[in-house]
């Protein structure tokens, strides 16, 4: 069964272990803030009836979460609220864990909640009821294990080549071709692209005809990577290479479903590589 676990770079909480171990922490009924999140959208009002839809902006989502701590008696239940406190202090993670053990996590700040009525909310000197609110400044939830797509030398034929990509034409110097592109979840997926030289003018067309056209050179033991979420691109010792991009250059993202894209790199050898990475996302978790 699915369930919830909150986490920090220095520790853990188990949502579910009160259920299951009879003492720690755990998620109850009534958890909001899991489904779609807000929205705000722009209209375009005129002189006649109506208006006219111009686009819409995700808004960050709060997440109400309901939660028991449960010890054996008063002293272990004040390390607990203790270890909650110093962890709800800074930024953590919510992370939906699935039955195969992959999950789905979004990075959450408290913004509210985690009073409680003395008498009320506590059951004798071992029980402690509270709700915390918790907002989502990024409200997609993101997918742990990443899809890869390696384009690169095969032993048979030189060049850059196809293992993942449908088709691929390649000269002595030119690799060109499609990349199919799985996007299990269902919002927008931004990929990293990691270009491995030699090799120059890097150019990925996305399904839609968005181009990412790089027009830089890349030797031998470099490697360049493209990043389409944050919008950088940098090299292997980190250098800002962003200036090598084609004027008004699209960091396009990848849509849901099975679709295809195009590639290319010129000046390649066999040893040259493009490896794209990208982690589905989902609206929301059930």
């Amino acid at each position: 069964m699915p369930r919830l676990q909150l986490e920090s770079t220095v520790d853990v909480f188990d949502l579910d272990d009160a259920l299951r171990k009879g003492r720690g922490v755990q998620a109850l009924s009534g958890v909001t803030g899991l489904g779609l999140p807000p929205v705000s959208v722009q209209w375009l009002s005129g002189a006649g009836d109506g208006a006219i839809y111009r686009g819409r902006r995700v808004l960050p989502r709060d997440i109400d979460l309901p939660l028991l701590l449960e010890a054996p008696d008063r002293a272990e239940l004040q390390r607990l609220v203790n270890r909650l406190a110093v962890m709800l202090a800074e930024p953590c993670t919510l992370r939906w864990v699935e039955d195969d053990g992959t999950s789905w996590t979004t990075s959450v700040v408290r913004v509210g909640g985690g009073d409680y009525g003395f008498g009320v909310d506590t059951i004798g000197e071992t029980d402690l009821l509270i709700v915390i609110t918790l907002r989502a400044g990024n409200p997609f939830f993101t997918y742990s294990v990443p899809t890869r797509k390696m384009i690169g030398e095969q032993a048979v034929i030189r060049g850059l080549l196809a293992g993942s990509l449908t088709t691929m034409n390649v000269a002595s110097s030119q690799a060109i071709g499609q990349i199919q592109l799985e996007n299990s979840g269902d919002a927008s997926s931004f990929p990293v692209w990691e270009i491995v030289g030699p090799g120059r003018d890097f150019k990925a067309t996305s399904p839609t005809g968005e181009v990412l056209y790089w027009r830089g050179v890349l030797g031998v033991g470099e490697s360049l990577f493209l990043d389409a979420s944050l919008g950088t691109v940098v090299d292997n010792l980190g250098r800002n290479r962003y200036g090598e991009l084609a004027p008004a250059p699209r960091f396009w993202g990848i849509p849901p479903g099975t679709t295809t894209a195009t590639v290319s790199l010129e000046d390649v050898i066999p040893e040259s590589r493009i490896l794209c990475t990208w982690r589905p996302r989902k609206w929301m978790v059930i």
